[in-house]
């Protein structure tokens, strides 16, 4: 970015880094990194190349903003899961959280699928730093729930995965959805009731 961009931005530099960056997830997320280009970016912002160049210094740069913005709001779902709460009720509250925001935000989910299929060379860090913590630190509140008896024998980790995978699918497959199901508008509800039944079902005290 030059000196100039360095200085508080402008109405119309702010405005034009948006474009930039919510054009770039479109075509990221359907591209993958690998197969996205600047020319397809500028083209989807409908903006030059060399003004994309004045904001960001090249491809990289743009997906690693991407991914680092997309983070904390990735990870929130799981912060919120609280320890003072009903165990069924705040994984279950978790497995809802997590649907709805493979409905909202389905190109982020398949930008962040597809840096992980990439063995994460660009989020390594975030992972590290950010995820694994609160993975383990939910991991171990999950354990302490269940040596209380206050939910039923079950591996923390591999509950959290398969929360992640069942409702993830919603995004990252979410043309396979469309055609199996016609892109009907009730397939999010559909979605809620059943996993909310599985995942019920799984942590029922027998």
């Amino acid at each position: 970015m030059s000196d100039a961009s360095a200085k508080k931005p402008s109405r119309i530099q702010k405005r034009n880094r948006r474009l930039i960056l919510d054009a770039a997830l479109e075509v990221f997320s359907r591209q993958g990194f690998r197969g996205a280009t600047l020319d397809e970016i500028a083209a989807e912002a409908g903006l030059s190349k060399p003004n994309i160049l004045y904001y960001f210094s090249g491809k990289e740069d743009i997906h690693v903003t991407l991914l680092s913005k997309l983070m904390e709001t990735w990870l929130d779902p799981l912060v919120e899961m609280n320890a003072d709460g009903d165990p069924a009720t705040e994984i279950l509250a978790y497995v809802q959280r997590k649907l709805d925001m493979a409905r909202d935000l389905p190109r982020e989910s398949r930008l962040f699928a597809g840096e992980i299929l990439q063995g994460a060379p660009r989020i390594g860090p975030e992972l590290t730093g950010h995820l694994k913590p609160l993975f383990d630190e939910k991991c171990a509140l999950i354990s302490d729930w269940v040596a209380q008896k206050r939910l039923p024998q079950l591996d923390p980790q591999h509950l959290i995965f398969s929360i992640w995978a069942t409702t993830q699918h919603y995004a990252d497959f979410e043309t396979q959805v469309d055609v199996l199901l016609g892109d009907t508008q009730s397939t999010h509800a559909q979605a809620s009731d059943h996993l909310q039944a599985m995942f019920g079902a799984l942590l029922k005290q027998k």
